[in-house]
C-alpha cells in the first residue's frame, strides 16, 4: 500500500500525485493534511503516515512538505523508516536500489507536478538490490 502524507506546503503536490494515482488505478491511503491552510504540523503527518507504513513490509510513504527536509528528519527518527528526500529520478532510483527506501520525501515548492511524477514512477518500480548494501542496512 502507498501512504500518502503531507503538510499545507505539500498538499498541492500530494494532490496532483493523487490525480496521477487515480488515472492510473493505483490505491493510496491519504493521511491528510486536507488543504492548504496552515493548521498543520508537518510531524503530525509523518508519525501518523509512519504507523501506517511499519504496518506492512510491502508499504512505502510518499512525504511532502516545503522542502522534504522536514518530513524526512521525522519519517527517520522511527528505526523501522529509512526516509529519502529525492529531487530527481536518480536519487529516487538509488534510495531504493542501495538503501531500500520505504519512504520517498518530496520538497513541495521546488519541484513540478511533471518531475514529482516521474520520480514517484522510478521510485515506485525500482526493487531493492540487496547484496553488500544488505549487509551496510543491517548496520543501522
Amino acid at each position: 500500500m502507498i501512504i500518502l502524507a503531507s503538510d499545507h506546503a505539500g498538499f498541492i503536490l500530494k494532490e496532483e500525485i493523487k490525480k496521477f494515482f487515480n488515472k492510473e488505478n493505483i490505491i493510496a491511503i491519504d493521511v491528510g493534511c486536507y488543504s492548504r491552510e496552515q493548521l498543520d504540523d508537518y510531524p503530525d503527518f509523518a508519525k501518523s503516515a509512519n504507523q501506517k507504513v511499519i504496518e506492512d513490509d510491502r508499504n512505502v510513504g510518499i512525504y511532502i512538505c516545503g522542502t522534504g527536509i522536514g518530513m524526512s528528519i521525522v519519517a527517520n527518527r522511527n528505526p523501522k523508516i529509512r526516509a529519502a528526500l529525492c529531487m530527481n529520478e536518480q536519487f529516487a532510483s538509488l534510495a531504493r536500489r542501495h538503501n531500500d527506501a520505504n519512504v520517498l520525501c518530496l520538497p513541495g515548492r521546488f519541484i513540478n507536478k511533471r518531475k514529482a511524477i516521474k520520480i514517484v514512477k522510478v521510485f515506485l518500480t525500482t526493487d531493492f538490490e540487496g547484496g553488500r548494501h544488505a549487509r551496510r542496512i543491517k548496520k543501522y
